[in-house]
Protein backbone atom coordinates (compact mmCIF):
# COMPACT_ATOMS: atom_id res chain seq x y z
CA UNK A 1 0.00 0.00 0.00
CA UNK A 2 1.17 3.36 -0.73
CA UNK A 3 -0.33 6.32 1.32
CA UNK A 4 -2.06 8.98 -0.81
CA UNK A 5 -0.75 12.42 -0.69
CA UNK A 6 -3.17 14.84 0.82
CA UNK A 7 -5.25 16.74 -2.38
CA UNK A 8 -5.26 13.25 -4.36
CA UNK A 9 -6.85 11.72 -1.43
CA UNK A 10 -9.55 14.45 -1.05
CA UNK A 11 -10.04 14.00 -4.84
CA UNK A 12 -10.67 9.79 -4.58
CA UNK A 13 -12.88 10.96 -1.60
CA UNK A 14 -15.10 13.30 -3.26
CA UNK A 15 -14.85 11.09 -6.47
CA UNK A 16 -16.56 8.21 -4.13
CA UNK A 17 -19.36 11.00 -3.22
CA UNK A 18 -20.26 12.09 -6.83
CA UNK A 19 -22.09 10.35 -9.82
CA UNK A 20 -23.48 11.68 -12.63
CA UNK A 21 -26.48 14.05 -12.66
CA UNK A 22 -25.42 15.23 -9.04
CA UNK A 23 -24.58 18.67 -7.86
CA UNK A 24 -20.93 19.76 -5.95
CA UNK A 25 -20.19 22.46 -4.36
CA UNK A 26 -16.21 23.75 -4.62
CA UNK A 27 -16.02 26.40 -1.62
CA UNK A 28 -12.57 28.15 -2.43
CA UNK A 29 -12.03 27.65 -6.02
CA UNK A 30 -8.49 29.22 -6.10
CA UNK A 31 -6.47 28.44 -9.42
CA UNK A 32 -9.40 25.88 -10.65
CA UNK A 33 -8.40 22.49 -10.10
CA UNK A 34 -10.53 21.09 -7.85
CA UNK A 35 -13.72 23.16 -9.43
CA UNK A 36 -12.12 21.08 -12.88
CA UNK A 37 -12.40 17.61 -10.97
CA UNK A 38 -16.07 18.14 -9.49
CA UNK A 39 -17.14 19.32 -12.86
CA UNK A 40 -15.46 15.61 -14.57
CA UNK A 41 -17.42 13.62 -11.29
CA UNK A 42 -20.67 15.16 -12.25
CA UNK A 43 -20.60 14.51 -15.78
CA UNK A 44 -22.37 16.69 -18.63
CA UNK A 45 -25.93 16.58 -15.81
CA UNK A 46 -24.56 17.53 -13.02
CA UNK A 47 -23.64 20.68 -12.11
CA UNK A 48 -20.82 22.72 -9.73
CA UNK A 49 -21.42 25.67 -8.27
CA UNK A 50 -17.87 27.35 -6.98
CA UNK A 51 -16.85 30.53 -4.69
CA UNK A 52 -14.00 32.55 -3.97
CA UNK A 53 -14.07 35.76 -2.76
CA UNK A 54 -11.21 36.67 -5.14
CA UNK A 55 -11.40 37.78 -8.49
CA UNK A 56 -8.03 36.41 -9.79
CA UNK A 57 -9.37 33.23 -8.54
CA UNK A 58 -12.63 33.01 -10.03
CA UNK A 59 -10.59 34.31 -13.51
CA UNK A 60 -8.58 31.14 -13.18
CA UNK A 61 -11.04 29.06 -12.63
CA UNK A 62 -13.11 30.12 -15.50
CA UNK A 63 -9.88 30.41 -18.29
CA UNK A 64 -9.05 26.39 -16.52
CA UNK A 65 -12.80 25.03 -17.20
CA UNK A 66 -12.89 26.94 -21.03
CA UNK A 67 -9.65 25.54 -21.32
CA UNK A 68 -11.25 21.60 -20.52
CA UNK A 69 -14.63 22.39 -22.22
CA UNK A 70 -16.47 22.33 -18.98
CA UNK A 71 -17.87 25.55 -17.83
CA UNK A 72 -21.57 24.54 -18.99
CA UNK A 73 -21.13 22.69 -15.96
CA UNK A 74 -20.56 25.08 -13.37
CA UNK A 75 -21.72 28.36 -11.77
CA UNK A 76 -19.18 30.91 -10.21
CA UNK A 77 -19.67 33.25 -7.70
CA UNK A 78 -17.68 36.21 -6.76
CA UNK A 79 -18.99 35.68 -3.03
CA UNK A 80 -18.21 34.07 0.52
CA UNK A 81 -18.84 30.39 0.04
CA UNK A 82 -21.39 30.98 2.90
CA UNK A 83 -23.74 32.66 0.18
CA UNK A 84 -24.66 29.38 -0.87
CA UNK A 85 -28.74 29.01 0.04
CA UNK A 86 -28.85 32.89 -1.62
CA UNK A 87 -27.00 31.87 -4.83
CA UNK A 88 -27.99 28.08 -5.44
CA UNK A 89 -31.47 27.39 -6.58
CA UNK A 90 -33.38 25.24 -4.23
CA UNK A 91 -33.51 22.79 -6.85
CA UNK A 92 -30.31 21.65 -7.40
CA UNK A 93 -29.73 22.17 -3.44
CA UNK A 94 -31.80 19.12 -3.18
CA UNK A 95 -29.20 17.54 -5.45
CA UNK A 96 -25.96 18.28 -3.38
CA UNK A 97 -23.60 15.32 -2.69
CA UNK A 98 -20.51 17.00 -2.50
CA UNK A 99 -18.18 19.94 -1.21
CA UNK A 100 -14.52 20.62 -1.46
CA UNK A 101 -12.54 23.28 0.63
CA UNK A 102 -9.35 24.23 0.16
CA UNK A 103 -8.51 26.34 3.48
CA UNK A 104 -6.21 29.30 3.57
CA UNK A 105 -4.94 31.60 0.86
CA UNK A 106 -4.85 31.60 -2.92
CA UNK A 107 -1.34 30.30 -4.25
CA UNK A 108 0.62 33.21 -5.80
CA UNK A 109 -1.26 35.61 -4.36
CA UNK A 110 -2.08 37.84 -1.41
CA UNK A 111 -1.31 35.84 1.44
CA UNK A 112 -3.45 38.57 3.87
CA UNK A 113 -6.34 37.61 2.27
CA UNK A 114 -7.37 34.04 3.73
CA UNK A 115 -10.20 31.85 5.07
CA UNK A 116 -11.83 32.91 8.08
CA UNK A 117 -13.23 30.63 10.31
CA UNK A 118 -16.29 32.15 10.94
CA UNK A 119 -17.96 31.87 7.47
CA UNK A 120 -15.96 28.80 7.01
CA UNK A 121 -18.31 26.98 9.67
CA UNK A 122 -21.68 28.60 9.00
CA UNK A 123 -21.02 27.73 5.30
CA UNK A 124 -20.20 23.83 6.11
CA UNK A 125 -23.51 23.98 8.55
CA UNK A 126 -25.13 25.19 5.18
CA UNK A 127 -24.15 22.39 3.39
CA UNK A 128 -24.53 19.88 5.89
CA UNK A 129 -27.97 20.80 6.37
CA UNK A 130 -28.90 20.04 2.58
CA UNK A 131 -26.18 17.63 1.51
CA UNK A 132 -28.16 14.42 0.90
CA UNK A 133 -27.49 11.14 2.72
CA UNK A 134 -24.20 9.52 2.11
CA UNK A 135 -22.99 13.05 0.75
CA UNK A 136 -19.77 14.45 1.97
CA UNK A 137 -17.62 17.58 2.52
CA UNK A 138 -13.86 17.37 1.99
CA UNK A 139 -11.77 20.12 3.82
CA UNK A 140 -8.05 20.20 3.14
CA UNK A 141 -6.85 22.51 6.06
CA UNK A 142 -3.97 24.77 5.38
CA UNK A 143 -3.15 26.50 8.48
CA UNK A 144 0.40 27.91 8.59
CA UNK A 145 0.10 30.97 7.47
CA UNK A 146 -1.39 34.06 10.40
CA UNK A 147 -4.80 33.40 10.96
CA UNK A 148 -4.94 29.57 10.22
CA UNK A 149 -4.09 27.63 13.38
CA UNK A 150 -7.21 29.90 14.36
CA UNK A 151 -9.59 28.72 11.16
CA UNK A 152 -8.04 24.97 12.06
CA UNK A 153 -8.92 24.89 15.56
CA UNK A 154 -12.58 26.43 15.57
CA UNK A 155 -13.60 24.17 12.41
CA UNK A 156 -11.53 21.02 14.45
CA UNK A 157 -14.04 22.07 17.67
CA UNK A 158 -17.13 22.77 15.08
CA UNK A 159 -17.01 18.85 13.36
CA UNK A 160 -15.63 17.10 16.98
CA UNK A 161 -19.10 17.81 17.79
CA UNK A 162 -21.18 16.25 14.70
CA UNK A 163 -23.67 13.85 16.30
CA UNK A 164 -22.08 10.35 15.39
CA UNK A 165 -25.53 9.02 14.48
CA UNK A 166 -25.63 11.38 12.21
CA UNK A 167 -22.05 12.41 10.76
CA UNK A 168 -19.14 10.03 10.07
CA UNK A 169 -15.74 12.96 10.75
CA UNK A 170 -12.27 11.38 9.02
CA UNK A 171 -9.05 13.72 10.16
CA UNK A 172 -6.63 12.77 7.23
CA UNK A 173 -2.62 14.06 7.40
CA UNK A 174 1.28 13.62 7.51
CA UNK A 175 2.16 14.19 11.30
CA UNK A 176 5.96 14.04 10.43
CA UNK A 177 6.19 16.56 7.75
CA UNK A 178 7.54 20.04 9.15
CA UNK A 179 5.75 23.28 8.30
CA UNK A 180 2.59 22.89 9.03
CA UNK A 181 1.32 20.82 6.92
CA UNK A 182 -2.19 20.37 5.72
CA UNK A 183 -4.18 17.64 6.51
CA UNK A 184 -8.16 16.55 5.61
CA UNK A 185 -11.22 16.87 7.73
CA UNK A 186 -13.78 14.96 5.77
CA UNK A 187 -17.66 14.90 7.09
CA UNK A 188 -19.94 11.96 5.80
CA UNK A 189 -23.78 12.45 6.11
CA UNK A 190 -25.73 9.48 7.07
Amino acid sequence: MKLKRVLPFAHELIKEALTEGDVAIDGTCGNGHDTVQLCKFVGSTGHVYGYDIQKQAIDHTLERLQSNHLADRSTLFQVSHDQIESTIPDEALSRLKAAIFNLGYLPGSDKSVVTKPDPTISSVSLILEHLAPGGLIVLVVYHGHPGGKEEKDALLEYVQHLDQKDYSVLQYGFINQKNFPPFIVAVEKK
